[in-house]
């Protein structure tokens, strides 16, 4: 049985989009219902939930950028970049939060503490560019994970698998001449799916190329083609690699019930994809790993399958 660490807070839900909004406060809400139904929360370690080090931020995110994010959501814009990545005036503090939960996790694991983690945070951070925000994400949370684990903890090797059935962009964008971190991506076909990138041909650049690997899933494909991506592709590419430490973008929304992308997973997907991912880290990183909450908008798919992942943590 793992040790696994919850970071979960209510302030995540003072994050505002407004009426109509798929990424809602109620997603959250959701979660914490059913982990409480199920006593899960009970058997994880709470993790510490404080702002993230804004100079690590700078480090990825351009200075020019967060100063404009910070700037929108004081003076009560309603979005920043683009309709979709809606903002209130706490969302900047809030997003800080969101990536100092991760950070906390990630630390939590490094010292022994936990062996595992969940992050149950929003606004999600996938789609954030290095110098804007995309497709609701204002800070790459992930991706300050792996850069934090690169710079503080000395790791060279981070493997970042981004199940969301939406690509990853900013997660790919930031590290893509980096051979430290290893991104594998699973999601819809960007001919039919936002944001439109994570072709087969996107491989990574310069010092990173090889470092990228995406698997376009064509609409319709459900827990067998996934298996066979992952048998196939996922693997190999990750017992090369050796990571020395596995984050997951653990977005839920390639669910059949999903109202945002045609990818058809069953609640159990998510299960075995976890059960994979942990036997990977034990395999290669004495279990390390830290899963971060990305996308997933049916609220009753979403909270059960969180559910069923932090299930496969602990029994790690």
């Amino acid at each position: 049985m793992a040790r696994t660490g919850l970071a979960q807070d209510d302030r995540f839900q003072r994050h505002v989009t407004g009426p109509g909004h798929p990424e809602r406060p109620q997603r959250l809400a959701a979660i914490a219902k059913a982990l409480r139904e199920r006593r899960l929360d009970d058997a994880c370690a709470a993790i510490n939930v404080s702002p993230v080090d804004m100079a690590l931020v700078r480090r990825l995110h351009a200075p020019a950028y967060l100063d404009r994010l910070e700037s929108a959501c004081r003076t009560g814009l309603a979005y920043i970049d683009e309709p979709d990545s809606a903002i209130c005036a706490e969302s900047f503090e809030i997003a800080r939060l969101a990536a100092g939960a991760v950070i906390g996790a990630v630390d939590a694991v490094m010292k022994g503490a936990i062996d595992n983690a969940f992050c149950a945070v929003r606004p999600p951070g996938h789609h954030a560019e290095h110098d804007r925000s995309r497709g609701f994400c204002l800070l790459g949370n992930v991706a300050l994970a792996a850069k934090h684990l690169i710079d503080h903890h000395r790791l060279e090797r981070i493997l970042i698998l981004d199940w969301d059935v939406h690509h990853g962009n900013g997660t790919q964008h930031l590290f893509d001449a980096d051979p430290r971190v290893l991104f594998v991506s699973l999601h819809g076909h960007p001919d039919f799916v936002y944001p439109g990138s994570g072709f087969e041909s996107e491989r990574g650049i310069d010092a990173g190329e090889g470092f990228t690997l995406n698997i376009p899933m064509m609409p319709g494909a459900g827990d067998a083609e996934y298996r066979a991506a992952f048998a196939d592709k996922v693997q190999p590419a990750i017992q090369q690699y050796a990571p020395q430490f596995v984050l997951i973008s653990a977005g839920f929304d390639a669910h059949r019930l999903d109202p945002l992308a045609p990818i058809d997973l069953d609640t159990e997907s998510f299960a075995w994809m976890t059960r994979t991912m942990t036997d990977v880290a034990a395999r290669h990183c004495d279990g390390r790993l830290v899963s971060v909450l990305e996308g997933g908008y049916h609220l009753a798919a979403l909270a059960e399958s969180v559910s069923i992942h932090i299930e496969a943590l602990l029994s790690a």
